[in-house]
């Protein structure tokens, strides 16, 4: 069972998590397609027909994105509502390309873990800032998985001194990109 994953970041090569991930997952092409939406798309014009048997030829997909003012990036947005159409996705004329297919998504949000919760600054779980999604997916008889997160450490100062042993950020993100591995294994 071969994974697509939908990476949309608006600058992967300053990115600490997601560069991350990516680099884990290229060293399994027999179990993961990474495909980058930025880098294939850089004019934000998508080939609809072609996002559509690229996820045909696969068994699972996983998008993966930063939290992007508690949204997606917009290039994603876009992807969904281009890709996913009537049809295709969903509807009552042959929309049946997602159903039962495994989903999930894979995000790094830049702000605690604590600031995610009904007490916290923004009062709101992740689970429910990505509830959009879940829906998305259910509307279109997808097997949802939930979601991999990496909260909050992407900027933690001193995490690059040649010499020095790792910093606690690096080790987290060292443990997340082989989580994460598994998180897509286990779908």
């Amino acid at each position: 069972m071969k994974t697509l994953v939908v990476v949309t970041h608006p600058n992967l090569e300053a990115s600490v998590i997601n560069k991350r991930w990516v680099e884990e997952l290229r060293q399994y092409p027999e179990k993961y397609t990474v495909h980058e939406l930025h880098k294939v798309y850089p004019d934000g014009i998508l080939n609809v027909k072609q996002e559509q048997q690229l996820i045909e030829a696969h068994d699972n997909l996983v998008l993966q994105f930063p939290i992007y003012w508690f949204n997606c990036p917009p290039l994603l947005k876009k992807w969904l509502d281009d890709v996913f159409t009537y049809g295709w996705a969903y509807g009552s004329n042959g929309g049946d390309k997602l159903k039962k297919r495994k989903v999930a998504l894979a995000v790094s949000a830049g702000i605690r873990k604590e600031d995610y919760r009904k007490e916290g600054r923004y009062r709101y779980t992740l689970e429910q800032l990505l509830t959009p999604f879940e829906t998305t997916f259910r509307y279109c008889d997808a097997d949802y998985r939930s979601f991999y997160a990496f909260y909050g450490q992407e900027n933690e100062p001193g995490g690059n001194v040649p010499g020095m042993e790792l910093s606690h950020a690096q080790r987290a993100l060292e443990a997340s990109a082989r989580d994460y591995l598994k998180f897509i294994d286990n779908l």
